[in-house]
């Protein structure tokens, strides 16, 4: 098993140089979208300056490294530290598949309870952004919200959770399913958007 402080140490050595390259002005139009989402998720975290700037680097390379290991990893119980180093909460029991993507931005905002299982290639997202149309991004700006998936759920492959959303106790989505609204416990889900079909008893 691979030590967290190792990792850590390892991402503070390879990654700080990188950063600091990145962190360099660089010419940029007024309404560079890269700018605009950066200074937005400085904002959420409440970063300022350019130590601020080098933190969200710092902090998106860190999680973007610990994910890729998780994504990849054969191994439930890795890919389950891996994301709880991210800062996803994740309870006792649990089961992840590979290639789980869970927000590279905001992991702090997806709590997983007790005893649930993810299939491979779910995406769960804590947040939604318009980042490369300035124009939508205006009308629909970032939007934040916590995902909480609750003890026992079962989250079968290719499934899609939106942001602000709470997944109820052993509540089962079906392949593919879209999930935009709250499922309640005991019960199963299919279809975009995701909507209940049957009543666990």
């Amino acid at each position: 098993m691979f030590s967290l402080n190792i990792i850590n140490k390892f991402l503070v050595h390879k990654c700080y140089n990188h950063i600091l390259k990145l962190t360099v002005e660089v010419t940029m139009q007024p309404e560079d979208n890269f700018k605009i989402a950066e200074q937005e998720l400085m904002k959420d975290y409440g970063y300022s300056g350019i130590w601020g700037r080098i933190k969200v680097r710092f902090r998106f390379m860190k999680s973007w490294i610990l994910h890729s290991l998780a994504y990849s990893s054969p191994v439930p119980s890795f890919s389950i530290s891996m994301q709880r180093a991210r800062g996803v909460k994740i309870g006792k029991g649990c089961h992840i598949s590979p290639y789980v993507l869970i927000d590279l931005l905001y992991p702090h905002l997806v709590t997983i309870g007790d005893n649930v299982s993810i299939g491979s290639n779910t995406m769960i997202f804590a947040h939604s952004n318009m980042s490369a149309n300035n124009n939508l991004h205006k009308i629909y700006p970032r939007k934040t919200g916590n995902v909480t998936i609750k003890s026992g759920a079962m989250i079968m492959p290719g499934t899609i959770i939106t942001n602000n959303i709470t997944i109820g106790e052993n509540a089962v989505t079906s392949v593919g399913s879209v999930v935009v609204s709250d499922i309640p416990d005991n019960c199963v889900v299919v279809g975009n958007p995701a909507r209940v079909v049957k009543k666990i008893s």
